[in-house]
Order: structure tokens, then C-alpha cells, then sequence
């Protein structure tokens, strides 16, 4: 059975992020905690929370100089046979309190626990408790995906997306993961293999890659499919589908037979939205965004 997961930014849609060293799925978002904001962020390929260790320690200290106390903290922690823990921190780019993205060491649930562990503070107790129901809920997604997929089309709702929006996206997120999962099974490594399989697809059918996309719809750091319109996801989905059916088909070895199955399959969709341009004398390819959410039903 393939489980998918959702999960939210602070404007509860579905992103994407990526890592120098973590092949994360979502965009780093921020949690309130205690009136304070933990950053935090999603590895899929890992199935793992990781946590910003120092807006952890800020709101469990109060420190206006978290990184100072992270520092002393490390030593206190060889001191303390755990060196362990903080040998295997990775980092991640989150966003600043000046807007921009920096690197900050990460914890991930575990790591966090021990590290907190070693901070006195009568605020460590519930922040536990509140890392043990983050748990929970994805523990309770993977054993019912159901939830997680209610969760999504909920969240959507709020945002003012449309019920016809939704249904088109959360079909294609199905679509996505059915994609996703033919390329494990044929040996292409998640992270930048995927991503660059995911320009050659979108190239093929839009014309562009997903960075040049995003600019043409004036995107940064959001996700290009939660501001596509109904009709670009279905072309999108078609691009997807038809790489999954060739896939299968064909029985790829690796990233450059896989590489070339993409370009067949964008090739496909391209030509479907092409014969359709044509019919409707216009372009279906939209500078639309999530800003104006009526714009995404075409």
C-alpha cells in the first residue's frame, strides 16, 4: 500500500522545500509554542520531524542568545557521553527574522528529546508532551491515510481554495505519489534526481522548467502545484500519469533511462495542450497564483 502525507506552512498549504543535506518535501514551516515560533520541517524519505534547535532552546530558556546557549550547550553534552547527538545535527535553510533563509541546525524528535533533556527548565516538560502528539498524529496518518488526506482538503477549505480546485489537487498529489514510487522502484535516488526529473517532465509539457514557472507566476519559495489552475494541473497530472504508465511499461534502470521516459511522457502532455491552445485560442498556461484563488479555477 503507498501512504502519502500533507503538510502545512503557517498559510496551511501544502508545500515543497529542499535541503543541502536532507531531502525534505516541505518548505520549513514555523509552529507557535508557548506564544514563541518553532521552526520546523518534514523528511519524508527519513519518515522524521526535525526541529530548530535554537528557536527550541529560545522559547524553553527565554534566552535572548540561543545560539550562545546552543553553543555551551554542545559541550555540556560531550561532557555528558552525548556527543553523539550533536556529531549528527544536520542543517537546514530557514527562514530569518530579517525574511531571509540561513542555514540553522536541526534536531530531529529524538535528538531533540535528549537535547532537552540537558536544559533546566520547567517549560521542558510539556514541550515533550507536545513532541509526543506531533508523533501521534503522523504515527495515526500512516496507520490511516485517510486522516492525513482529510486533514489536507480541510486545511485547503480554509485557505478558500475551491471544492473543484481541491478534488483536482488531491488528485494530483495521488498522482505525484503513484509517480514518485515507480521511480524508487526503478532505482532513481529521491532528492535532486527527482527534482531534475521533475524539470525535464515539466519542460516537456510547459515549455518551462518548475524554476522558470514559478517565476512566470511570480513565486518564491511556494509551492508551483497549490498555484496552478485546474487546468494546468490536469495537464501536469497527464505528464505525470503518462511517465508512470511508460515506466512501467518500459522497466527503466536508473536515472538516464528514466530521464528520457520524462521527456516521453511531457512530450505527450505537451502535445495534448498544444491541440487544445489551438482549439481554444489561448494559452492554458496561466500567471495566476494562490493570491487570487478565483483565477485557479480555470
Amino acid at each position: 500500500m503507498l501512504f502519502f502525507f500533507f503538510f502545512f506552512g503557517n498559510d496551511g498549504v501544502l508545500q515543497e522545500a529542499s535541503t543541502d543535506k536532507v531531502p525534505f518535501d516541505m518548505t520549513p514551516d514555523e509552529f507557535e509554542f508557548f506564544n514563541d515560533k518553532i521552526r520546523y520541517a518534514w523528511n519524508r524519505e527519513e519518515q522524521e520531524w526535525y526541529f530548530s534547535i535554537v528557536d527550541t532552546i529560545s522559547v524553553l530558556t527565554g534566552t535572548e542568545n540561543s545560539r550562545r546557549y546552543w553553543s555551551d550547550l554542545k559541550r555540556k553534552l560531550k561532557a555528558e557521553g552525548a556527543s553523539e547527538t550533536y556529531e549528527n545535527i544536520v542543517q537546514l535553510k530557514l527562514k530569518a527574522a530579517d525574511g531571509k533563509m540561513r542555514k540553522t541546525d536541526v534536531a530531529s524528535t529524538e535528538q531533540l528529546l535528549r537535547i532537552i533533556q540537558s536544559i533546566p527548565s520547567p517549560n521542558a516538560e510539556p514541550f515533550k508532551l507536545w513532541l509526543a502528539k506531533v508523533g501521534k498524529e503522523r504515527l495515526d496518518e500512516t496507520a490511516d491515510p485517510q486522516l492525513a488526506i482529510e486533514r489536507a482538503v480541510e486545511t485547503y477549505r480554509r485557505q478558500g481554495y475551491s471544492e473543484k480546485w481541491i478534488k483536482e489537487r488531491m488528485s494530483s498529489i495521488k498522482t505525484r505519489n503513484n509517480l514518485t514510487a515507480e521511480w524508487h522502484r526503478a532505482g532513481v535516488e529521491a532528492g535532486s534526481d527527482f527534482a531534475m526529473l521533475t524539470n525535464v517532465l515539466t519542460k516537456a509539457w510547459s515549455g518551462m522548467t518548475v524554476g522558470q514557472y514559478k517565476t512566470f507566476k511570480g513565486l518564491h519559495k511556494e509551492s508551483l502545484r497549490d498555484n496552478m489552475t485546474t487546468t494546468e494541473l490536469a495537464f501536469n497530472s497527464l505528464a505525470e500519469v503518462s511517465a508512470t504508465e511508460l515506466s512501467r511499461a518500459k522497466d527503466p534502470n536508473g536515472i538516464d533511462e528514466s530521464r528520457s521516459i520524462a521527456a516521453h511522457a511531457g512530450r505527450i502532455a505537451g502535445n495534448a495542450r498544444r491541440e487544445l491552445e489551438e482549439a481554444i485560442g489561448r494559452s492554458v498556461i496561466s500567471s495566476s497564483s494562490a493570491s487570487d484563488k478565483k483565477l485557479l479555477d480555470e
